[in-house]
């Protein structure tokens, strides 16, 4: 397979990469180096949540699959994009703006790996900026009804599929509860999703086997499937 067949979902980690208000910040540091120990070799700080990630169960759920419980099959599936790119500043997507899709989503669901559905809202232009946190979000009804449709991931290209709230009142996270308390995945922080707006795609979400963890970070890529989807 040809190097160009895979679409990067992933931003890079470096000294700049945003996390959620109040997550421990990311650091990559030389521990030793060629010049002083003949090798390379990196220390690593950051949080469960850092960059391009997937949450598992246990972020919210008390007894809920950790994240090297989870079965790899989870964190490969056929996606379906939608576009909601017309919403703006801590604007609402509903059901309405995913129902056109419910047909397509149902077909990809009875296909080998599944069905992962994407928000595409084009938010991640913003990404290191504080217009970054005043992003759209999912309602809890539309989460419900994508994990009643056995979505096996909900994807953002957004710090969180609920309201980010930087203004001291109580956070909303309502779709996290809906999806985790499903058996379902979370993934943040997604880009490119406009590449891969049309076609049949596969994604990869494979996690770190981090032991009784609540998520890891990621390097989410697509590549095109060689199964199309039914005709609509």
């Amino acid at each position: 397979m040809k190097q160009s067949a895979f679409v990067d979902l992933s931003h890079s980690l470096d000294q700049n990469v945003q996390v959620y208000p109040g997550d421990p910040t990311f650091s990559c540091c030389p521990a030793l180096t060629i010049q002083n120990d003949g090798l390379n070799v990196h220390q690593i700080s950051m949080g469960s949540h850092t960059g391009t990630h997937v949450d598992a169960p246990y972020h919210f759920v008390e007894k809920g699959t950790k994240i090297d419980e989870v079965s790899l099959a989870m964190f490969v599936g056929n996606v379906v994009v939608i576009d909601v790119t017309n919403k703006g500043p801590k604007e609402l997507i509903t059901w309405a703006d995913i129902a056109p899709s419910e047909d397509l989503i149902r077909q990809k669901a009875a296909l080998e790996h599944g069905v992962f559905v994407f928000l595409h809202t084009g938010w991640s232009k913003h990404w290191q900026s504080d217009a970054y946190l005043e992003h759209p979000f999912l309602t809890r009804d539309a989460a419900q009804r994508l994990t009643d449709l056995g979505v096996k991931v909900v994807g953002t290209d957004t710090l969180s599929p609920d309201e980010t709230r930087v203004n001291g009142s109580t956070p909303d996270f309502g779709v996290h509860e809906v999806v985790l308390q499903a058996g379902s995945i979370l993934a943040e922080n997604l880009t490119n999703l406009g590449t891969i707006q049309d076609g049949d795609w596969l994604v990869s979400l494979v996690p770190l086997k981090l032991k009784g963890c609540d998520g890891s970070p990621v390097r989410a890529f697509a590549w095109r499937s060689t199964v199309e989807s039914p005709q609509q």
